[in-house]
């Protein structure tokens, strides 16, 4: 029997329920979820092994890498910078970054940079890990890089370089790294341990993860990619492929440069309670600390982009930054906004329900959206507030 340990308010026995089926059922090796309902914490659960390939217990203060539901916390930046009266989103990019003006580029709004319809989700020479780190070479790369179609008329998940586009943009509005403008306005107030940029004296906290299968027995079954979906992952020419290896060699995630680096597309590291947490704070206020006013709110969860997604090759949909409940993304109902990461975790709120989660796991499967995992613990929420 798995031990879990944390806590589970009534009601949302559900979710412990469904969190240990993961481990049973799943291949789940360790892992944490938390929840927020109207900004209380109701559930924080973790169990399994801090590392992915070793038996240390996973601990109540076990972080790991997030992948790409980094995203969702770094598109809370400019929605706050706009807030503030700081970021035009109706304003050309290159209004605050002149250099973004080139190669056809000139016309890109600020809220097609946050939207995916940017057209940059490749560059035509990908970067090291080191490259992609030092923001005066990401910057002046993706400056310089023509769209793949004219920015505004069709949208594409921009796997890498929305990281890059997001960390031009704050560096040069805010005078502040985005990591360090993270650290000092969204996660210090609300006491949260997220990082954008894992710091050297929080590096022992973070797991190691690797890939996991799901066995093909006593779970749900394995499913296959559609034909379309699968040959565009195959092809090296594609915008898929080209998007996911815009990064090349690709990252070792345990290497802790990889982490210290400050990538807010793919390598931020947090706990479950401190995505929770974070998106709880979007919908009102936790422990005094709110982030989002109402129109802003409103603004997250507001369609920007739908349909075929030209990298994804799925359709989905996107708000500035976030992405929205869909059939690519399935959250908590048709209002929920938030951002997965690649290979299982998750981060979200559903303003109708007040509902905030947050999963990370050390197990990374091949999935970019709709981790079974992650949704079989989604529709044990659903369940816990029907």
């Amino acid at each position: 029997m798995q031990d879990i340990r944390g806590t589970v308010q009534a009601g949302f026995e559900p979710v412990r329920d469904a969190f240990l089926r993961n481990f049973q059922q799943r291949g789940e090796r360790g892992a944490a979820v938390a929840v927020y309902r109207d900004g209380r914490k109701v559930v924080d659960l973790w169990a399994g092994a801090k590392d992915v390939d070793g038996t240390a217990p996973w601990a109540v203060d076990t972080a790991q890498i997030v992948r790409s539901a980094t995203k969702g916390v770094a598109a809370a930046v400019p929605l706050l910078l706009h807030q503030r009266g700081q970021l035009d989103l109706d304003a050309p990019v290159g209004t605050y970054w002149p250099e973004y003006k080139a190669a056809g580029k000139e016309r890109t709004l600020v809220r097609h940079l946050l939207s995916h319809q940017a057209g940059v989700p490749v560059v035509d020479r990908p970067l090291t890990v080191a490259e992609a780190a030092d923001l005066s070479v990401a910057s002046d790369a993706i400056a310089a890089q023509a769209p793949a179609w004219e920015p505004g008329t069709a949208h594409g998940y921009h796997a890498h370089t929305y990281g890059w586009l997001l960390s031009a943009l704050v560096q040069r509005v805010t005078g502040r790294s985005i990591g360090r403008w993270v650290a000092e306005e969204i996660a210090r107030p609300l006491g949260l341990d997220l990082w954008i940029g894992l710091p050297a004296d929080e590096a022992h906290r973070a797991g190691r993860v690797g890939p996991v299968e799901e066995p093909s027995a006593g779970g749900a079954l394995r499913l296959r990619p559609k034909r379309s979906v699968a040959d565009a992952y195959a092809d090296p020419a594609s915008l898929t492929r080209r998007a996911f290896g815009a990064l090349d060699p690709a990252p070792d995630e345990n290497d802790p440069a990889y982490r210290a680096a400050e990538l807010p597309a793919s390598a931020g590291v947090s706990t479950a309670r401190a995505l929770a947490r974070f998106y709880a704070a979007t919908l009102g206020p936790v422990d005094g600390h709110r982030l989002f006013a109402p129109a802003t709110l409103a603004m997250a969860r507001t369609e920007e982009s739908a349909g075929p997604d030209r990298v994804l090759v799925v359709s989905t949909r996107f708000g500035l930054g976030h992405m929205l409940h869909g059939p690519a993304s399935p959250l908590l109902g048709p209002g929920s906004f938030g951002h997965p990461g690649r290979g299982g975790s998750l981060g979200f709120a559903d303003p109708e329900s007040g509902i905030a989660f947050g999963y990370v796991t050390n197990g990374m499967r091949k999935g970019v959206t709709a981790d079974p995992r992650a949704q079989a613990l989604v529709r044990a929420v659903r369940a816990s507030i029907a």
